[in-house]
């Protein structure tokens, strides 16, 4: 999927996610129905936040989604202590709920993939029942096999001939993006996203929690009481967040607003590879680079994208990463890696390495 201008993207918890609304990122998904355009949207809670600290796979299915929103309070607490322009939590239940009540002439058609015995079938039947904007072309519940059976010939011959505009996945989170990545190139939807809950939620088989438990971020002891079985994990998650605020994010706001406030951030340079050919694409960042110039950034890194070259980022003269650059960095990565390229980043400063630390990414880097 590819917006007119680069969609704003901030680091949040070592993910990559973006600044919308509910109603800009239903923008973005019609507009890339309407289109035809690839869109894999991911939805991280704090749930999937905590599990893609420590999955590389499931790290990496985030980084190479083309829209990423924030579906969780906590993620929206986060980034107002970060001072992140992230205001609004965007719940895949409230986008695709968005969408369906939306009256269309030509209707969104949906298939369902996965859920609990009979969930698909029932959420098939309910939304061609209630939807004015959606319509359900299809259902299949491939049952507890392996990722590879599930991705069979036959399996995507049959959601192909649907002829759907939005797969909706309900795998489980780890599952789910796994099957996703395995089999987005083969599927014809333009629009294909794991929105577990949702399918229940549409089915009619789970209630969804009352508006003012979600505002105040107690959705999960809504989800508890309607499911039981889920304690142990929001119990977990909830240990997990704990300790990653006081051991990440606190001393991140820190340390990024101290090596922020010390630096000119009118000084910044993007500079491109103006040698002749060599083997990697050279990208040079000098003093503080923020908001002020994603643009030469953006433009810079297209060029280093379009010449099919391994990357190096030169990072000698760093001052500071914003948030936001950090975030399209990783994006960045995960361009490269489907081209099968990789990125490496050279001669970063001391300073420059602690702040990637901090923000929980610097794994995710090669360094040189």
């Amino acid at each position: 999927m590819q917006s007119e201008k680069q969609l704003e993207q901030y680091l949040l918890l070592g993910l990559p996610i973006h600044a919308l609304s509910v109603e800009k990122a239903s923008l973005e998904i019609s507009s890339a129905i309407q289109n035809r355009a690839k869109c894999f949207l991911s939805t991280p809670n704090l749930n999937f936040t905590v599990m893609a600290q420590d999955d590389p796979v499931f790290f990496n299915s985030v980084i190479h989604s083309d829209l990423v929103v924030a579906d969780g309070m906590p993620l929206i607490w986060i980034a107002k202590l970060m001072g992140l322009p992230i205001h609004e939590r965007v719940a895949g239940s409230d986008l695709f709920a968005f969408l369906s009540n939306q009256p269309r002439e030509q209707k969104i058609r949906v298939f369902f993939f996965g859920g609990e015995t009979g969930i698909a079938e029932k959420a098939y039947h309910e939304l061609n029942r209630t939807s004015p904007g959606m319509e359900s072309c299809g259902f299949y519940d491939p049952g507890f096999v392996s990722i590879d059976d599930m991705s069979t010939d036959s399996v995507i011959e049959h959601i192909n001939a649907c002829e759907p505009d939005f797969i909706l996945v309900a795998l489980g989170a780890k599952k789910g993006q796994r099957w996703i990545m395995h089999n987005k190139d083969k599927l014809t939807a333009p629009v294909i996203s794991h929105l577990g809950a949702v399918i229940n939620f549409v089915a009619g088989s789970v209630q969804r929690a009352p508006d003012k438990w979600q505002k105040i971020g107690l959705e999960w002891l809504w989800r508890i009481k309607q499911e039981p079985k889920l304690y142990k994990r929001y119990l977990g998650d909830g240990l997990r967040f704990l300790k990653m605020l006081l051991t990440q994010t606190l001393p991140l706001a820190f340390y990024s607003k101290k090596l922020g406030n010390k630096t000119d951030t009118s000084n910044g340079q993007v500079l491109a590879d103006t040698l002749p050919p060599q083997e990697k694409f050279i990208v040079s960042l000098k003093g503080s680079i923020s908001s002020e110039k994603m643009n030469d950034l953006e433009n810079v890194l297209q060029l280093a994208l379009s010449s099919d070259k391994d990357v190096v980022i030169e990072g000698a003269e760093l001052q500071f990463l914003a948030m936001d650059t950090i975030a399209r960095l990783l994006t960045f990565q995960g361009q490269l890696q489907q081209k099968q390229k990789v990125m490496l980043l050279k001669d970063f400063p001391g300073e420059m390495i602690t702040l990637l630390r901090m923000s929980s990414v610097l794994n995710r880097f090669k360094l040189i």
